[in-house]
C-alpha cells in the first residue's frame, strides 16, 4: 500500500509542478525551464500510468493470471522508462537549437522558478524514497533526477545572471538530458532481463546447484529454472533425485533456496531408478549432471 501512496503523493506534486513550470518557462523564455516541463508532465503521465499498474500488480493469483499481477508493475517501468527516453532526445533537439540561435532569457524569473524546483521535486523524491518494487525505483530516480535538474538550472540562472552567457541554459539543458537517457537505457536493461526470464541478479545457479546436492538424500538435481516475477520475487522449478522420504527432502531443499532469495519453488521429486521423463534433459551447464538418466523411447 505504501508504494501506491508514495506514488500517488509523486503525481499530485507532479503533475501540478510541471503546469506551473511550463508557464514560467514561457515567461522567462528558458529553454532548460520548457524543456524540464515537458518532460514533467511526461513523468506526471507515466506515474500515474504507474499509479495504476502499481495497484493492479497487488492483486492475488487467480485463474487467469496463475503466478499473479506482480509484472503489471514492471509493465509500468517499462512505460515510465520509455517516455524519458523521448522526452531527453526532444529536449536535447530542442536545447541544439538554442545553442544555433540564442534568445534573451530572463534570469531573475528562472532562479525564482529553479528555487520552486528543488523544493517540490525534493519532497516528491524523498516521498518515494522508500519501496522495493521496480516501478517505484522508475518513479523515485525521476523525482532524484528532477531535483539534480533544477539544481543544475538554478546553478546556470545565477551564472548567466552574473555572466550574460545565455548559451549555459541549451547546455545545462543537455547535461541533464544525457544524465537522465544513460539512467533510462539501465533502467530499460533491468526489465527486459525481467521479462527474458534471466536469473535473478545475484543468484549463481550452480551454486544453488551445489548446495542442494550436498544435501543428504539428494542424489542428483537437474532442469534448475530460476526467475524473476517483478525483481523481488524469485521462483524457481528443479527436478530432484533422491531415495530419501520425500517430505523431508523438500523442507531441506526449500530452507536452502530461501537463504538464496527464492521464495516460490515446485520441486519435482524423482526415484533413482526413474529417469527423468523430460525429452531433453540438458540441464548440464557444464556439470554432468544428467548422467545417470539413459533415455529409453
Amino acid at each position: 500500500m505504501k508504494t501506491e501512496k508514495n506514488i500517488l503523493i509523486a503525481f499530485i506534486l507532479n503533475l501540478s509542478f510541471s503546469i506551473l513550470e511550463f508557464i514560467g518557462g514561457t515567461i522567462t523564455n528558458s529553454v532548460a525551464i520548457i524543456s524540464d516541463s515537458i518532460h514533467d508532465i511526461g513523468d506526471a503521465a507515466s506515474i500515474g500510468i504507474s499509479y495504476f499498474l502499481e495497484k493492479k500488480s497487488k492483486k492475488q493469483p487467480d485463474t487467469t493470471y496463475t503466478y499473479g499481477y506482480a509484472r503489471y508493475s514492471v509493465i509500468g517501468s517499462v512505460i515510465t522508462t520509455l517516455i524519458l527516453l523521448s522526452g531527453s532526445v526532444m529536449v536535447v533537439a530542442n536545447a541544439i537549437k538554442r545553442i544555433i540561435n540564442p534568445v534573451e532569457i530572463n534570469y531573475n524569473g528562472m532562479i525564482i522558478f529553479a528555487v520552486i524546483g528543488v523544493v517540490v521535486n525534493f519532497i516528491a523524491a524523498y516521498s518515494t524514497r522508500e519501496g522495493d518494487s521496480l516501478n517505484q525505483k522508475a518513479v523515485n530516480l525521476h523525482m532524484l533526477e528532477d531535483v539534480l535538474g533544477w539544481c543544475v538550472v538554478l546553478i546556470g540562472a545565477v551564472v548567466m545572471r552574473f555572466t550574460d552567457i545565455s548559451v549555459i541554459d541549451p547546455v545545462m539543458s543537455i547535461i541533464v538530458a544525457l544524465f537522465i537517457l544513460i539512467n533510462a537505457i539501465k533502467n530499460l536493461k533491468k526489465v527486459l532481463d525481467l521479462f527474458l526470464e534471466k536469473a535473478p541478479h545475484g543468484i549463481m545457479v550452480d551454486e544453488i546447484r551445489e548446495h542442494i546436492s550436498e544435501i543428504e538424500g539428494v542424489m542428483d538435481v537437474h532442469h534448475i529454472h530460476i526467475w524473476s516475477m517483478d525483481g523481488y520475487n524469485n521462483y524457481a522449478t528443479m527436478h530432484i533425485v533422491t531415495e530419501e522420504e520425500p517430505h523431508s527432502i523438500k523442507h531441506k531443499i526449500r530452507d536452502e533456496l530461501k537463504e538464496h532469495g527464492v521464495s516460490h519453488v515446485t520441486l519435482e521429486l524423482e526415484g533413482k531408478d526413474e529417469g527423468c521423463h523430460e525429452e531433453h534433459c540438458h540441464v548440464d551447464y557444464n556439470v554432468s549432471t544428467c548422467h545417470h538418466h539413459h533415455h529409453h523411447h
